[in-house]
């Protein structure tokens, strides 16, 4: 059987149109025909769900992590619409990582791998 591959993410939401607005201010994806946003090969639908709260009750479950090639530009950015910080961006042993929360209470991660990452995860 051949390994599944992960397609998409579903953000369920009481508020499609406010989550929707600020993933396309805060990071700007393409949108597909169907309303998907394109995160390169992952793409993220919002939906409207009548089975979730305003705010996710447990954000740390399920994180976006997102990686980018200039996260201190992406952050400077996300400063400049007036995103709210979990954690700045911060120098970690394998890159720089920065933690937001997106206007239903999710967790996104912003994360530039350093290249020893890549030379480790090639070594195994």
């Amino acid at each position: 059987m051949a390994l599944p591959a992960l397609g998409s993410v579903l953000l369920g939401t009481a508020d499609p149109d406010r989550l929707r607005g600020w993933y396309l201010e805060a990071f700007a994806p393409p949108v597909d025909k169907y309303g998907f946003l394109v995160f390169g090969p992952v793409k993220v639908l919002i939906d409207r769900r009548a089975d979730v709260a305003v705010k996710n009750p447990e954000p740390g479950r399920v994180i976006l992590n997102l990686s980018v090639d200039d996260a201190r530009a992406v952050a400077a950015h996300l400063d400049r619409v007036g995103v709210t910080w979990l954690a700045g961006l911060e120098e970690r042993e394998h890159g720089l990582f920065g933690t937001l929360v997106d206007p239903d209470g999710n967790y996104v991660q912003i994360i530039q791998l350093n290249q020893d990452y890549y030379d480790d995860s090639l070594t195994g």
